[in-house]
C-alpha cells in the first residue's frame, strides 16, 4: 500500500494515505477482537477488564500469594462470558461483587499459555471476584532466602510479569492490547516494605499492610510487586531510589543525574505522565538490566559500577515512560515498537545529558552487537515485524527489536531532518497516549505525517540491515579498536596503556577494546593483559563479561575462578546466556558449564533458568 501511494498525485496521495491510516486504525481496534489474541485467550471485544483490585497476603514460608482479585468489567451487548489468562493458579471460587458464586471453568493446559479461565456472567454482573493463591513455582515470582540478599537478614520477593508471566500471579487479560487501572492491598511481614508499579510508600510501617493505587491504565505485563528489607532516598522532587540499606548510598550516588534525564526527556517529547519516577535496585538474581514498571523501574545492581558509566540503562527505562508504557505494542510481534523507540529515546537522552561523543559510543557498540547477532539468527527472526506464533514471546527479546528498531528510527530522523522528526515523535506520543499500536498502523501514521523518501518495508518486512543503515562515527572507539589491534600485533600492554591513555577510558572504550581483540589470544597475551589492566579483578559487570568471553576462548585457567563466581553471583540473562553458550562450545566446556550451573541455578529467576536449561540441554524437572 505504501509503495503504491508514491505513484499518486499529491492531493490524491494525501486522501489515499488518510483513508489507509483510518483503515489501519480500525484494524488495530479489530485486533483486540481476535479470538484468541496472540499469546492470550482473552476476548476483550466481548468483555474487557477496566480495573483490577488485588487483596493479597505474602507468605514467605509457603512461597505463595493468596487472597483475591476483583475485576471491574466493560461488557458488550449479549456478552455473558469473561475469558482470562491464568497459569498454575489455585482457584477456590469466583463470585460477583455481592458474594454470589459464578460458574467457572479452566481450559486444558498449554505449555506456553497456561490455562484459560472462563467465567459465566449474569445479566447485571459488572464485577467479579476471584479467590486464589499462587503456587511456589510461579514463574513470575522469585522468592529469595536471606542468604540470597545483600543484607542476608530477611527474605525478598520480586515479580517479573513481562512478557506473559503476569498470569502466573494474577488472573488477568494478559495481553498488551488491553489496558486497565489497578489498586491493591498487600499484607507482608512487619519488618519488610512492599512496593508496586503504583503510588508507593517511602517508609516501612509497623502493621505490614500497604495500599497502592495506579490511576493510569497499563497493560498486564507492567504489574509489579517487590517486598524486602528496603529503604528509600530521594533523588529530586519527583524521583528517588529504593534499595537494601547497604546498597542505598551507592545507588543514590550512581543515579544522581536522574532528574536531569527526566528534564531532558520532557524537553524532547512532552510531559512525564506518571507523577513520580523511582528506581528500585533488586538483588542480583534479577534476570534483566531493568524493567520499565511505571513509577518504579526495577534495576539490576550490575549497573552500580562506581563511575556512573552504566546509567544509560536508567535512561532506557525512563524512556519507556513514553515508548512502551504510554504507547504500547499491540502484540509481542510488534515488540520493536516498544524497544526500538526506547533505544532511540535513550540515545537522545544520553546525548542531551552527556554529549554526542558519548551517545555515539553507545550507538557504535549497539551496531556492532546487532551485526554479530544477525549472523546467528534465522533470517525471519531478523525482521522488525516478528512472527512468534506458537513460541514464547521472550524469543523476540533480541537486538533486532532493540537495535535494528533504533537504527530504523534513526534512519527516519536522518531522512526527514531532526527538527521535523522530533515534532513528529512528540505528536505521536501525545495523540496515541495510553493506546496500543500495531506495526502496520505505525507505518501508515509515518506515511501520513512524514512521507519519507525511504523504503520502510525493507526494514520492517525484510531480513538483516538494509543498505541505508545510518553510519556511526566515533573517534573514541576507533582509538580503542586501534589499541586492541596494536596489542595483537605485538605492542606490549604497558605501552598500550600509556600511548592510548587508557586510565581515562570509559566502560565503553574497554568493551570495544576487548571485543576487537576477539579470539586467538595466547595464554601469554591473556596473562599480560590481566597483569596490566586487572580484568579478572574488575568489579564492572560489563567489562567482566567481555573479559570472561576471552577467558573461555583462550582457555585462560587463571580466569575460570572468576567465571564461576560471576555466573553464580548474578542472574542477569544478558551476561549468562553468551557465557554459557561459549563455554558449552569448548572442549570439556559443557561439563564445566553444567557443574557451575548446578550450584548457580537455584539463584536464577525462571526467565534466566529457562534460557540456560535450553543451552545446556537440561530438563529442569530432572535436575542436572
Amino acid at each position: 500500500m505504501l509503495n503504491c501511494c508514491h505513484r499518486l498525485r499529491p492531493g490524491r496521495r494525501a486522501i489515499q494515505v488518510l483513508i489507509s491510516f483510518l483503515l489501519m486504525s480500525l484494524f488495530a481496534e479489530r485486533l483486540v477482537a481476535q479470538r484468541p489474541l496472540p499469546h492470550s485467550v482473552a476476548r476483550p471485544s466481548e468483555v474487557s477488564v477496566s480495573h483490577l483490585h488485588l487483596d493479597l497476603r505474602v507468605d514467605f514460608e509457603k512461597r505463595t500469594l493468596s487472597g483475591s482479585a476483583k475485576l471491574k468489567l466493560q461488557r458488550s451487548d449479549g456478552a455473558y462470558q469473561l475469558w482470562l489468562d491464568t497459569q498454575g493458579l489455585a482457584i477456590s471460587k469466583v463470585t460477583d461483587v455481592d458474594g454470589q458464586k459464578l460458574p467457572w471453568e479452566l481450559s486444558r493446559p498449554d505449555i506456553q499459555l497456561g490455562q484459560g479461565l472462563s467465567i459465566q456472567l449474569k445479566a447485571a454482573t459488572n464485577e467479579v471476584v476471584i479467590y486464589y493463591s499462587t503456587r511456589p513455582g510461579a514463574a513470575a515470582l522469585q522468592w529469595l532466602t536471606p542468604e540470597q540478599t545483600t543484607e542476608k537478614r530477611h527474605p525478598f520477593l520480586f515479580t517479573q510479569s513481562q512478557a506473559i508471566l503476569a498470569r502466573t500471579w494474577v488472573p488477568c487479560q494478559d495481553t498488551p492490547a488491553v489496558r486497565m487501572t489497578y489498586s491493591a492491598n498487600i499484607k507482608v511481614p512487619s519488618e519488610l516494605l512492599a512496593v508496586m508499579s503504583a503510588a508507593n510508600p517511602q517508609k516501612r510501617n509497623d502493621s505490614g499492610e500497604y495500599s497502592f493505587q495506579m490511576n493510569q491504565p497499563i497493560p498486564s505485563y507492567l504489574l509489579a510487586l517487590a517486598v524486602g528489607d528496603l529503604v528509600f532516598e530521594p533523588l529530586g522532587q519527583r524521583s528517588g531510589v529504593y534499595a537494601e540499606p547497604s546498597v542505598l548510598k551507592k545507588a543514590a550516588w550512581e543515579l544522581a543525574d536522574t532528574e536531569r534525564m527526566i528534564d531532558a526527556a520532557e524537553k524532547l517529547y512532552g510531559p512525564y505522565r506518571w507523577d513520580r519516577y523511582d528506581v528500585i535496585f533488586l538483588p542480583s538474581s534479577f534476570p534483566f538490566g531493568g524493567m520499565e514498571n511505571p513509577r518504579l523501574t526495577f534495576a539490576t545492581p550490575t549497573i552500580l559500577a562506581g563511575d556512573r558509566s552504566l546509567v544509560a540503562l536508567i535512561a532506557h527505562e525512563l524512556a519507556h515512560s513514553w515508548s512502551g508504557n504510554l504507547v504500547t505494542n499491540a502484540t509481542w510481534n510488534d515488540f520493536w515498537l516498544n524497544e526500538g523507540f526506547t533505544v532511540y529515546f535513550e540515545q537522545r537522552i544520553m546525548e542531551a545529558v552527556y554529549g554526542r561523543k558519548y551517545s555515539e559510543m553507545l550507538a557504535k557498540l549497539s551496531l556492532d552487537g546487532l551485526k554479530a547477532e544477525i549472523q546467528e539468527l534465522d533470517a525471519r527472526d531478523t525482521w522488525l515485524k516478528l512472527d512468534l506464533a506458537g513460541r514464547n514471546p521472550d524469543d523476540g527479546m533480541t537486538s533486532i527489536a532493540y537495535d535494528k528498531g533504533y537504527f530504523f528510527l534513526r534512519m527516519l530522523e536522518e531522512t526527514v531532518g531532526r527538527k521535523q522528526w522530533d515534532a513528529f515523535l512528540k505528536n505521536y506520543f501525545d495523540q496515541n497516549a495510553f493506546k496500543s499500536m500495531t506495526t502496520e498502523s505505525f507505518l501508515d501514521y509515518v506515511d501520513m505525517h512524514l512521507q519519507p523518501d525511504a523504503d520502510l518495508r525493507a526494514w520492517v518486512y525484510g531480513p538483516g540491515l538494509p543498505d541505508n543503515v545510518p553510519v556511526v562515527k566515533t573517534q573514541e572507539l576507533t582509538r580503542a579498536g586501534k589499541a586492541a589491534l596494536k596489542f595483537k600485533d605485538g605492542t606490549p600492554a604497558d605501552q598500550i596503556a600509556s600511548a592510548f591513555e587508557t586510565a581515562a577510558w570509559t566502560t565503553h572504550h574497554w568493551n570495544h577494546f576487548l571485543r576487537t581483540l576477539g579470539q586467538g589470544l595466547s595464554l601469554d597475551q591473556m596473562q599480560e593483559l590481566d597483569s596490566q589492566f586487572k580484568f579478572t579483578a574488575s568489579g564492572n559487570a560489563e567489562i567482566t563479561k567481555d573479559w570472561l568471553m576471552l577467558v573461555i576462548d583462550s582457555g585462560y585457567e587463571a580466569g575460570y575462578g572468576r567465571l564461576r563466581e560471576f555466573l553464580t553471583e548474578q542472574g542477569r540473562r544478558k551476561f549468562l546466556q553468551p557465557l554459557y553458550v561459549r563455554l558449552a562450545e569448548t572442549d570439556g566446556g559443557l561439563k564445566r558449564a553444567r557443574d557451575i550451573y548446578r550450584n548457580a541455578r537455584p539463584g536464577y529467576h525462571s526467565v534466566s533458568a529457562q534460557t540456560i536449561d535450553e543451552i545446556l540441554g537440561v530438563e529442569a524437572s530432572q535436575g542436572l
